[in-house]
């Protein structure tokens, strides 16, 4: 608190002050109270207002800097008015009491959606779980039709369990610790992994890969690690060329492990660039192909944050994309 923010606050007290004064000066000079009486009362009121004011000047800061100091410690600020001394006069007591009441509704309110929110996101987890099955039936029977209808069927269900996968990490975002374990592991193994889950998905669009140096490690959590790669392949398979290739290749970078997944795509637009990573943004490509829900690089994004790991992208319209991930030289810092 400043102390002109103080005066500005009593201004009207003061004002009111300086009236009833003037006006009790004024009365005691026409009854004939000598001038050097005047001047000592005049005094006297000053220097105990002065004093005054400046005591409660100094009260009310000091004041302030606690409750400050209060708030900045607590990490759920909506507990503030739990946390806080009870005041001492009986206004600031019954302005405090409705103060706190009001607190108490909002954490009851602020409860009861993080119940709901719990709710919800296990519901998602279970119907994720409980889709899977149909899906790899589906899969299974589709492998005894022809040869062309099993291909678009195929398709089709990796384009549905890519849905119903991003749904499932999505749910998870909000409590990444139950599901999030840092290991140290191959960058091959991931990117192997990643390559197989989508070879039939590469195969039918006509995709090279090639690799390059992933004997390098990384510590990063492999079925989100897994996931990331899985959505980098099928965005390059959403938007390849007549003629599509992936390159996959690690290096070290000092104490931390670099892995650029780079396509020869139809690429992004430079104005669209910056947006690539919003989530539900699914820019002109998107628009134009269909079926994009603008949440893959956005989960990507989301989860390489979890892992303190780095993604960039870079591209040229009309020269491909790509996709550079840091992963760091060791598991992230326990919360």
């Amino acid at each position: 608190m400043k102390i002109s923010e103080f005066i500005s606050d009593r201004l009207r007290r003061l004002l009111f002050q300086a009236v009833f004064v003037m006006a009790a000066v004024s009365f005691l000079s026409f009854t004939g109270t000598g001038r050097g009486v005047l001047i000592l009362l005049l005094s006297f009121w000053a220097f105990t207002l002065i004093c005054v004011q400046t005591y409660d000047f100094l009260k009310c800061r000091s004041h302030l800097s606690a409750l400050e100091s209060i708030m900045d410690k607590l990490d759920e600020k909506y507990l503030f008015a739990e946390c806080i001394p009870k005041p001492q006069s009986l206004y600031e007591r019954r302005l405090f009491a409705l103060v706190k009441q009001s607190g108490r509704s909002m954490i009851q309110a602020v409860s009861d959606a993080h119940a709901s929110s719990r709710d919800y996101r296990e519901y998602v987890e279970s119907f994720v779980h409980e889709t899977k099955a149909p899906l790899t039936a589906a899969r299974l029977i589709s492998r005894q039709t022809g040869p062309e209808t099993g291909r678009k069927l195929t398709e089709e269900l990796s384009c549905i369990e890519a849905h119903v996968e991003r749904a499932l990490f999505y749910a998870r975002l909000d409590s990444p610790e139950k599901d999030f374990l840092i290991r140290q592991i191959p960058a091959a193994q991931i990117v192997h992994h990643s390559i197989e889950r989508y070879q039939s998905l590469l195969m039918q669009s006509g995709f090279r890969i090639e690799t390059d140096n992933l004997e390098q490690t990384l510590y990063t959590d492999a079925k989100w690690a897994e996931f990331i790669f899985g959505q980098l392949l099928q965005n390059a398979v959403r938007y390849r060329s007549a003629s599509p290739v992936i390159r996959i290749l690690a290096k070290q970078s000092g104490a931390r492990t670099v892995i650029t997944v780079s396509d020869n795509g139809i690429g992004i637009p430079a104005h669209e660039l910056p947006r690539v990573f919003d989530r539900g943004f699914t820019g002109s490509n998107g628009r134009s192909q269909g079926g994009s829900t603008g949440m893959g690089l956005y989960l990507c994004r989301r989860l390489s944050a979890c892992m303190e790991a780095e993604i960039r992208i870079s591209s040229k319209e009309g020269g491909g994309t790509q996709v550079t991930l840091t992963f760091p030289a060791c598991g992230p810092r326990p919360a």
